[in-house]
């Protein structure tokens, strides 16, 4: 491994992803910009790279298995191993999505992208996470699948897409399911809310600005090595499951 730390940031050609890649490349790491779409991901390396990011591009499509076993071979090539991966890809599967409406189709591409999506990039780099001297997973969720938030009287989640609420839940599961596992090595896993950030994930509709939907990503993927695995945080500390 080398002494300068490497991440990878899923989904970073843009918005939220783009911007924890910013921050964590201020930071003088070095950063796999992951992305499906070739020019937009070229784009984003060259605007990091402007700004005296240690940026290169990764092709990968969370969804396709090779596209991810791929995408590991050449971060080890490029990089010679990873030690901090940012699960931040993710779609909505597009709206109105109520439970009684939505075709169990969008329920699944949309849990295939946020859900195991996340389960096949992060056993792919699993490998090189193990021989680093500080391994972070952070898998970017969302305060809408938190149950304690929906059932809480007098709060109001909003209209959210039920198949994207759903996988947010889910993908929270598998967080904990992740850290419990792992709680006998040096990687922390934690789940991180950006808030209700402008995105073209929700047609920029959110209040925060994708820096401020980023703060909270930079933070769980830079904990110290005593701090916390398997929860589910936001700027303002710890959400409710």
């Amino acid at each position: 491994m080398s002494e300068q730390t490497i991440a990878l940031v899923t989904g970073a050609n843009k918005g939220i992803g783009y911007e924890i890649a910013a921050g964590l490349g201020s930071l003088g790491w070095r950063i796999g910009v992951g992305a499906r779409d070739r020019q937009r991901r070229d784009a984003a390396v060259e605007r990091l790279r402007a700004a005296g990011a240690d940026a290169f591009g990764v092709p990968l499509d969370v969804a396709d298995d090779a596209s991810v076993a791929a995408a590991a071979e050449l971060i080890a090539d490029r990089a010679g191993g990873l030690d901090v991966l940012v699960n931040n890809a993710a779609i909505t599967g597009g709206s109105p999505q109520t439970p009684t409406t939505v075709d169990p189709a969008t329920v699944r591409v949309v849990v295939e992208t946020n859900v195991i999506g996340v389960i096949r990039v992060t056993n792919a780099m699993l490998p090189m996470l193990r021989r680093s001297a500080a391994p972070r997973v952070v898998n970017m969720s969302s305060s809408v699948g938190s149950f304690a938030l929906q059932t809480t009287p007098g709060i109001d989640m909003g209209p959210v897409p039920a198949a994207y609420l759903a996988s947010k839940t889910f993908l929270n599961a598998v967080t904990v399911q992740y850290a419990k596992e792992l709680s006998d090595t040096r990687i922390l896993v934690n789940s991180g809310c950006p808030g209700f950030t402008a995105t073209d994930l929700n047609g920029f509709r959110g209040v925060r600005t994708p820096r401020q939907g980023a703060a909270i990503g930079i933070h769980l993927a830079t904990l110290p090595d005593d701090g916390p695995t398997g929860g589910f945080f936001d700027d303002g500390g710890t959400v409710p499951w």
